[in-house]
């Protein structure tokens, strides 16, 4: 019953817009109320009539240009665009302001004061009325973009603050990933082999971990990076996981070379490749090869990686890499960029991230 009467009371609470414009309003023509009552002796009944109908005009224009503003988006708009429709609007929400203010006064003046005001005259009286009208039409749109502005500026700061905590995640789960125990013990047991077999590999080898430490630690701080940085690190972490599985794990590339300065979310092909390597080759016996495939869809680039084996739900450690993933992608693109996995065919599963081709790099 208490929930009830919450819902009851949340859905009849009035909003902010409603209550700004029922006080601003009501502020605003106590003037005119004060004005007819002293000068013009309506009566205390004309003159709350007058104030109810000058609140009730006031909130009638506003609330209509509010309307179409948000049906075309404006709030949306750059500045200067913004400025070129709102200017002509004041004018026009002015205009109005003052012709229907006329209407008004001459059917006071007519059914209650002086009985016989002309009409033409009456409609032609704009000083002060169309003054007093752009004063206040260029208060009220300014201050209703302003706030709008303000509130996208806090949206926008929100989803960059949530974006940046998001990316540095993703490089702390990265360089966890790298540190564990078990990746360091397979590392490092190639390593030590390679020691006494091949000197030349061992270097190789450590130099390899010590870049992907690196890469991890310092060089990743953007939220963005080319594809090209990006299959840098990937060629580097495929080329020290073959010390360990040797011939079991193969990479296949089609990359289209026109995109490789495309700037894409930090170590999201790299993530998919780790994934595919840790519940895909090294469940297989055999091995497999994984395929990286890189190429334009239209008006958006393909990532997809594809690896031998099936999707196992009952793991969560690698349903958290996709799933920050997923977040990364919803907040940086908003909601322009998906990414899939599915099974193909029981025995191979793709990763698909598709990311709108966007010239602002920051998006």
């Amino acid at each position: 019953m208490d929930s009830n009467r919450k819902t009851y009371s949340s859905k009849n609470t009035i909003s902010l817009y409603w209550k700004c414009q029922i006080i601003g309003w009501s502020l605003v023509s106590l003037y005119w109320a004060y004005t007819v009552y002293n000068r013009d002796n309506y009566g205390v009944f004309y003159t709350f009539l007058n104030y109810v109908l000058d609140i009730s005009l006031g909130v009638f224009l506003t609330h209509m240009y509010r309307a179409f503003a948000l049906k075309t988006n404006w709030s949306r708009l750059p500045i200067k665009k913004l400025l070129i429709r709102v200017i002509p609007s004041i004018l026009l929400l002015a205009v109005l302001y003052a012709l229907l203010g006329n209407l008004k006064w001459y059917a006071f003046r007519t059914f209650f004061v002086i009985k016989d005001a002309d009409f033409l005259e009456s409609l032609i009286y704009w000083d002060p009325i169309l003054i007093t009208g752009l004063r206040l039409m260029s208060i009220w749109i300014l201050a209703y973009h302003l706030y709008h502005y303000y509130q996208k500026k806090i949206v926008t700061a929100k989803e960059n603050a949530k974006l940046s905590l998001i990316a540095k995640q993703a490089q702390l789960d990265n360089l966890s990933s790298q540190l564990n125990p078990h990746f360091l013990f397979n590392s490092l047991n190639s390593i030590k082999s390679l020691v006494v077999e091949n000197p030349k590999n061992a270097r190789r080898a450590i130099d390899l971990l010590s870049d992907l430490l690196r890469s991890s630690l310092y060089e990743k701080d953007k939220d963005l990076i080319t594809i090209n940085e990006e299959l840098s690190l990937v060629k580097d972490y495929i080329e020290l996981e073959k010390m360990r599985f040797e011939a079991r794990l193969q990479l296949e590339t089609m990359i289209d070379k026109t995109l490789m300065n495309f700037k894409i979310p930090t170590l999201s092909i790299q993530l998919l490749v780790e994934n595919a390597i840790k519940h895909g080759i090294d469940s297989i016996v055999e091995g497999g090869i994984i395929h990286l495939k890189i190429e334009k869809q239209n008006d958006t680039v393909q990532i997809i990686v594809e690896n031998p084996g099936t999707i196992n739900r009952s793991k969560k450690s690698s349903g958290l890499g996709l799933k920050n993933l997923q977040e990364r992608l919803e907040i940086q693109y908003k909601g322009k960029a998906t990414f899939n996995l599915k099974e193909i065919d029981n025995n191979s599963v793709l990763a698909i991230i598709t990311l709108p081709i966007i010239t602002d790099e920051n998006i």
